[in-house]
């Protein structure tokens, strides 16, 4: 008997997953009237049908076909198999390959034309369900129900779709937050304020700044969000899925599409106090010019708290002056233990020492040089390329200029056309010539350690402690930048030593530096560990 597999499919949590059950059995009805003997089931639960990428059981039975484990494939209908054109023309593209025919229980062995034909039903059908849903919410929205979810501080009405009521217990902690969003606290203190009382957090554990924060453009977060003053605010944003990867991504819609209404009913706060927290937001968001486009410091963003992983923030300065650091998760949930503080000179001084020392050594100086010189050759290899381009392209523009001279004398052909053509090769031959005159002279490779290129080295190095210590806020950033390059993170810890602090360095530093700890010679009670990282590349573009 031939060997054949079995398909099923449902779905949503709203179905019934005895579906699963009934769609195996009638197609095992099939397998028996076929004179098919099954001996793989694959199922999908609670799947849609419009990826292939998040379907297990669709993937391992394409597999198993391709291993030539069974003969044929036997599903309900084509729906069960997909709703989406491209995909359901590739399952069957494959099973072909692997020569497994594909059959469904009320329409036999599929061909192309049932593929294609089933398959752009099946995604009208899935494109059109998507818009009545959409429509449906809009209707809702506009009776003063909600068109989604379940929103913090209310809780749905059993029986009546849409109806919410407001959940007292949760619409003080909303006024508790607005009001000390009002009198100038910041979602960070707000959200440890909330972890240190022990109030649950609308999802998880823990309150986090982004859940009060949230996207202003999205509505998002719950400062951001219309209802707690009593307006629904529906569609601002669409969910679509990535072809590739079958994930779900969301997407702003513009303004025009929102559906709006008024339900005073559902306010926890007055609208008064949802303008002000909406005009200190607004405040807020506006950026120094200085800071808009460019890191505020050498560090910044690399920064890692050693207790916990999460990044560091700024956390103002001293009576002196200094800048200081602390764990941004203790500070925005009060998760981390580890309430220390940091000075942001000290881990820069450390930082750049660090990689000094180690940049000095002869490895690294030898890398360093041979990168050079393969960047020089490549240099010379791309400018050689171009001249000898332009230099056969003018060959080739003499010959054909001789060719039409030689035409225009015998009067063989168009003198017109002739000459028109003439006058372009003249114009072509032009500018060959002034392209090939700006080129600048091909860099002869160097083969030894010029004493010229270590010293352009060391001015890098050099450069960098000068930027750091000149502060990128104030000065040319690009060093920098360099120095930000060659580096993922950098951990921070309080050492042994009293007064200490241990900064492990993580980069691109892997092929040439090894773990070792290393005095730091100007600061004091200070030792840096260069980790390894994925390989280094000194920064020689654009000699």
């Amino acid at each position: 008997m031939t060997t054949a597999a079995i398909y099923a499919r449902y779905s949503t949590n709203l179905q019934n997953e005895t579906s699963i059950e009934d769609q195996v059995a009638i197609c095992r009805q099939y397998a028996a009237r076929e004179g098919l003997r099954v001996t793989r089931v694959f199922t999908d639960s609670a799947l849609s049908g419009a990826s292939l990428v998040n379907r297990p059981g669709a993937r391992d039975m394409v597999a198993a076909a391709q291993a030539g484990e069974f003969s044929a494939i036997i599903c309900f209908d084509l729906y069960r198999l997909s709703r989406d054109m491209e995909d359901l023309a590739g399952i069957y593209k494959r099973l072909v390959h692997a020569g497994v025919s594909l059959r469904a229980v009320h329409e036999g062995t599929v061909n192309t034309v049932l593929v294609g034909l089933r398959g752009l039903i099946g995604q009208l059908y899935r494109e059109d369900n998507a818009n009545n849903i959409r429509r449906a919410g809009a209707g809702r929205v506009k009776r003063g129900l909600a068109g989604g979810g379940l929103t913090y501080g209310y809780a749905a009405v059993r029986g009546e779709r849409g109806k919410r009521v407001i959940v007292e217990a949760e619409a003080e902690i909303i006024r508790r937050i607005f009001a000390e969003y009002v009198d100038g606290a910041t979602p960070r203190g707000i959200a440890a304020g909330l972890n240190k009382d022990r109030v649950p957090a609308p999802r998880g554990k823990l309150w986090q700044a982004s859940t009060i924060n949230g996207l202003a453009k999205r509505g998002a977060g719950i400062l951001n969000n219309e209802l707690y003053a009593g307006r629904i605010v529906w569609n601002r944003s669409r969910m679509i899925k990535d072809p590739d990867s079958g994930k779900r991504i969301s997407r702003p819609n513009p303004p025009d599409q929102w559906v709006v209404k008024d339900a005073p009913e559902l306010a926890i706060i007055s609208a008064e106090t949802f303008a002000a927290v909406q005009a200190r937001r607004q405040a807020r968001s506006k950026t120094q010019p200085t800071f808009q486009r460019r890191p505020r410091h050498v560090l910044s963003g690399l920064l890692r708290c050693a207790a916990c992983g999460g990044g560091m923030s700024i956390s103002g300065k001293d009576a002196s002056g200094r800048t200081r650091l602390y764990c941004t998760t203790h500070k925005e949930s009060s998760s981390c233990p580890n309430p220390q503080t940091f000075y942001l000179d000290t881990i820069e001084n450390v930082v750049l020492d660090a990689l000094r020392a180690e940049f000095r050594k002869p490895v690294v100086i030898s890398e360093y040089v041979k990168t050079y010189h393969e960047e020089r050759r490549k240099l010379a290899t791309k400018a050689n390329a171009r001249q000898s381009a332009i230099k056969r392209r003018l060959a080739e523009n003499d010959r054909e200029h001789k060719r039409i001279i030689a035409l225009m004398i015998k009067s063989d052909g168009d003198v017109t056309e002739l000459g028109q053509t003439s006058k372009q090769l003249g114009r072509e031959r032009d500018q060959l010539k002034a392209e090939l005159a700006a080129l600048p002279p091909a860099p002869t490779p160097t083969l030894e350690l010029h004493p010229a290129v270590l010293a352009r080295y060391e001015k890098q190095l050099d450069a960098l402690q000068a930027v750091t210590a000149k502060g990128t806020a104030r000065g040319d950033i690009g060093a920098a930048e360099a120095l930000r390059d060659l580096i993922e993170s950098v951990t921070v810890r309080r050492s042994t030593k009293r007064g200490g602090v241990a900064v492990e360095i993580k980069g691109r530093l892997d092929a040439l530096l090894g773990p070792e700890k290393q005095r730091a010679g100007n600061v004091r009670g200070v030792w840096g560990s260069v980790v390894a990282g994925e390989g280094f590349e000194p920064p020689t573009h654009g000699l």
